[in-house]
């Protein structure tokens, strides 16, 4: 018997959601954090920006920031602010083996801006089975694709010696975190040990007999001392500018970055999550683990923001419906070689036993915040 959810009173996360914890009052952390931002000195926080830009400029011998970019609305208006600071930008993107033509399209844009750029493929062979290895012992095969985000930029940054490594968003302000992670600013080696997205492991801990330490070697973080000898920087660009998705997609628009005309790939936002088309089955198993989907985050991000009501947001949740991305997993299958069949018995694996029970000889989520949920 499911244990039931509770949810946020202010947006619609529930306490199922990793990194989310929801008080006393009944309201969750990320809407605690986002009421903090509007008691952080911003203005002192682009003067630690500008600080922190002149010392790096003076220590560059070549480049002066590495930035991850995959090409969306975020890594667009990352490199918009490096230019108008005046950084000396190398932009650094992992290929995903499932690259959109709009996600294409809108990297080219990105590196038209001006900016040098390197593209990281990995052997599609390996990469297709440390995924295959993820999805059936993790339910996500997305692992190895945020590990080689995080880790192609950092070596690289090593490598050439580089003292600067600037990412987006930080997730702990935007989605959930301890007071003590929302207000740190580096995403650090440390960072990984304890970040959720990689389910507490390692590259080493993937080693096995289809896959040798060689063959992860695109996966591994720099050298930890050599990293922190070099007094490489990595840090979050929302940390000194206050992060708005609607902001990033103005500025992105600006420079020339295109949205998904057909509407959202997956949540609310017709321009994110859309340049690759695997992502939308990462944010899937969301439901099965945790009983909510993307929509849930991008529609609390915009009630915390003001622009709807959480009672419009559940209206839109409940058109919407569990946003199960049929063609996508179609595509993920066909990469990976398995049957839909195989794909569907990893789904229920992961199914959580502690919030879905059977009624009716259908899968339904007990305490579930729409009541009139049409479940399949």
């Amino acid at each position: 018997m499911g244990d039931g959810m509770k949810y946020c009173r202010e947006c619609v996360l529930p306490d199922t959601r990793p990194g989310i914890k929801i008080g006393a009052k009944g309201i969750c952390t990320a809407c605690l954090g986002h009421r903090e931002k509007d008691e952080i000195d911003w203005a002192l926080r682009k003067r630690e920006f500008e600080e922190m830009v002149s010392e790096v400029k003076s220590r560059a011998k070549g480049y002066d920031c590495v930035v991850p970019v995959s090409g969306g609305k975020d890594s667009t208006a990352q490199v918009v602010k490096c230019l108008e600071y005046g950084l000396k930008v190398l932009a650094v993107t992992w290929k995903t083996p499932a690259r959109t033509e709009i996600g294409q399209k809108n990297l080219i844009n990105l590196i038209n801006l001006g900016v040098d750029h390197i593209e990281f493929t990995i052997n599609p062979e390996i990469e297709r089975r440390f995924m295959y290895n993820a999805l059936v012992l993790k339910g996500d095969a997305s692992i190895p694709m945020h590990m080689a985000l995080y880790a192609i930029p950092l070596r690289i940054a090593t490598s050439y010696d580089i003292p600067l490594v600037l990412w987006g968003e930080s997730p702990h302000m935007e989605y959930g975190g301890s007071q003590e992670e929302r207000r740190r600013n580096s995403l650090d080696l440390e960072w990984f040990k304890t970040h959720r997205i990689l389910h507490g492991t390692s590259v080493d801990e993937w080693v096995g007999d289809d896959l040798t330490a060689k063959d992860l070697d695109a996966y591994r973080l720099p050298d930890e001392s050599e990293f922190r000898k070099k007094g490489i920087r990595s840090v979050f660009l929302g940390y000194y500018f206050k992060w708005d998705p609607e902001e990033s997609l103005r500025t992105a628009l600006k420079y020339g970055f295109a949205v998904r005309k057909e509407g959202p790939k997956t949540g609310y936002y017709n321009y994110a999550d859309i340049d690759c088309d695997f992502i939308s089955v990462h944010h899937y198993f969301k439901w099965l683990k945790f009983g909510f989907t993307r929509l849930f985050d991008n529609l609390s991000i915009e009630i915390r923001n003001g622009r709807i009501t959480r009672e419009e947001a559940l209206t839109l949740i409940r058109q919407k419906g569990d946003d199960t991305p049929y063609e996508d997993i179609e595509k993920l299958c066909r990469f990976l070689r398995i049957s839909l069949d195989e794909f569907h018995d990893v789904e229920e694996k992961f199914r959580n036993r502690n919030i879905w029970i059977k009624e009716s000889g259908k899968w339904v989520i007990k305490d579930f915040l729409i009541k009139d949920w049409t479940w399949r």
